[in-house]
């Protein structure tokens, strides 16, 4: 595991025992994290030398990357706190990450992973990982609207507290009042934004690809493990992953 983990979750994926099991053993004071005692909700990684009894525990995860098709009024939160969370609702592992999040009233494909280094990747804007987005708005569009859009669009960014102009990117008319776009970056509710600048408002948004991932035939609230080809795909596409 890259990542750090509880403790017992990860002496349960060593196959040592069970998580209810595991705690028995924490609370009891036989397990160690490099050579002291652990505490009940301690976290480790494979970095750090597990010991029960003076027995040395070792995790070998394996790799797990799922789609899950988010739908509508539901959050993108780990906090237990949120009754709209997706941890809360839908069985997904609290442990996976996943990978670009949707907001609460967006739906579509939301890959979730245990590879940290793998999330980072996809994530990080500078490496222009391509997103798609089926968007219908509120009124008809023109063709002024939608090259704006594909050229680029002013707009505020709340995390920098600056004005920004969004990257270069590709759109096709759909319908009346509906587009396809393909984003190379993923600003705070960027689509929703650029469509505010230039006079329109987002009635619907879905994201129907990431990558090579898509979609497809997924109805709201279904997950599945992502294909082995689909992963060799990804990973020719990313480098160090």
């Amino acid at each position: 595991m890259n990542d750090s983990v509880r403790l017992n979750k990860y002496i349960s994926a060593s196959g040592f025992c069970s998580r209810r099991k595991a705690d028995e053993w924490i609370a009891a004071g036989k397990v160690t994290v490099n050579g002291s005692v652990a505490d009940i909700g301690a976290r480790v990684s494979d970095a750090d030398e597990i010991r029960i009894n003076d027995k040395i525990i070792k995790c070998e995860e394996s790799f797990k990357l799922i789609a899950f098709y988010k739908p509508k009024g539901y959050a993108c939160t780990a906090h237990r706190g949120d009754a709209s969370g997706i941890f809360r609702n839908f069985e997904l592992d609290p442990d996976l990450r996943y990978i670009g999040r949707l907001d609460k009233d967006s739906e579509g494909l939301l890959l979730l992973t245990n590879d940290g280094n793998l999330c980072n990747e996809i994530a990080r804007a500078r490496n222009r990982h391509e997103k798609e987005y089926i968007v219908s708005v509120n009124r008809d569009l023109t063709e002024e609207m939608l090259k704006g859009m594909a050229e680029g669009v002013r707009i505020y960014d709340p995390n920098k507290d600056v004005w920004v102009v969004t990257r270069p990117c590709r759109v096709k008319k759909l319908g009346v009042r509906s587009f396809s776009i393909i984003l190379t970056q993923g600003l705070n509710r960027q689509i929703r934004r650029m469509c505010e600048q230039l006079g329109y408002r987002v009635t619907a948004l879905r994201r129907v690809r990431v990558m090579n991932i898509e979609l497809g035939e997924m109805k709201p609230g279904e997950i599945r493990p992502v294909k082995e080809e689909e992963i060799a795909n990804l990973r020719k596409r990313i480098k160090g992953c």
